[in-house]
């Protein structure tokens, strides 16, 4: 193999994590000497299983390796035409089980499959922790979860299972943008019922959502609503340094789970697998951190929130 080409297939251009993924993948390609194509599905799981089956089935576009983060399902079909194929396979940021199974097909050299995500429980756990050192032990959170998958459910699991048990959550959807975080506010908002729950804080499955949620109370007509709302603490995660870190920096969040990029470790997890003709781990599980940490977060409580 002269140089080694890889494709990645992301979730969405439209969010900031997303757009950090590329980034780390550029960065390794340049490290590694490698050749790096960066698609983006919209959203859409279709229209991502279409592209990667697009660059299977024609040997001129044919990759040596794919690392692909699924909008929906993991793409276990797709996995088996790539290795069929003989073309490494990743996946990113997803529960699967066909991982071993894939592994212990034989090919004429070795085709190396493996997973490595982001540890989405510990960053439940840690939003919930999150909500305890910012509420205490009373209040109610509006709670912007992103689409049905794997990375919503166990964030899910994991803050219901930190956060203090005397403390409601209310669930709205979206799906990871900026865009659908302003219109679930807006949505919820249009609702009778929005303001008899007393919510005392947003909490938010990534920033993007977050931002675009604090951005739908900045639209408020009625002055004196608007001005509570935005009092309310909104939390998210995924902690891109240039977005999420810096949005709670300027106080637009009150805090962030911040989860590194997996790209750029998955293609030099790759690389070294290539070189060495063995199979990386079989899954890879990357450490969430708090930002700013839970003692700073318990330590800067201050009077009970004003709700609307």
């Amino acid at each position: 193999m002269d140089k080694l080409n890889v494709l990645v297939s992301l979730i969405t251009a439209d969010n900031d994590y997303q757009l950090e993924q590329a980034a780390s993948a550029q960065s390794a390609a340049i490290q590694l000497g490698a050749s790096v194509q960066i698609i983006y599905s919209g959203n859409d799981a279709v229209q991502q299983t279409q592209q990667i089956l697009g660059f299977i089935q024609n040997p001129a576009k044919r990759p040596d390796a794919i690392l692909a983060e699924p909008v929906g399902t993991g793409m276990a079909q797709i996995a088996g035409a790539a290795v069929a194929a003989g073309i490494a396979w990743a996946i990113i940021n997803a529960e699967v089980d066909y991982v071993s199974r894939l592994r212990q097909l034989r090919q004429p050299s070795l085709v190396p499959v493996f997973s490595i995500l982001s540890n989405h429980d510990a960053i439940g756990k840690i939003q919930g922790q999150q909500i305890a050192a910012i509420l205490g032990d009373t209040g109610c959170v509006l709670y912007i979860e992103g689409p049905s998958g794997d990375v919503a459910k166990l964030r899910t699991k994991g803050m219901l299972s930190t956060k203090p048990g005397s403390v409601d959550v209310k669930t709205v959807k979206g799906d990871w943008t900026q865009k659908s975080g302003h219109h679930a506010i807006k949505s919820w908002l249009s609702l009778s019922t929005s303001r008899q729950l007393h919510v005392s804080m947003i909490a938010c499955q990534n920033d993007d959502m977050a931002i675009g949620a604090r951005r739908a109370f900045e639209e408020s007509e009625d002055m004196r609503e608007r001005d509570t709302w935005l009092r309310l603490p909104v939390t998210g995660c995924d902690g891109v340094p240039r977005s999420g870190q810096e949005w709670v920096r300027q106080g637009l969040l009150a805090a962030t789970v911040v989860s590194p990029p997996l790209i750029g470790d998955a293609m030099r997890l790759l690389a070294t697998a290539l070189k060495t003709g063995s199979q990386p781990p079989e899954r890879t599980l990357v450490a969430p951190s708090s930002f700013p940490s839970i003692k700073e977060l318990q330590n800067a409580r201050g009077p009970a929130t004003q709700r609307p």
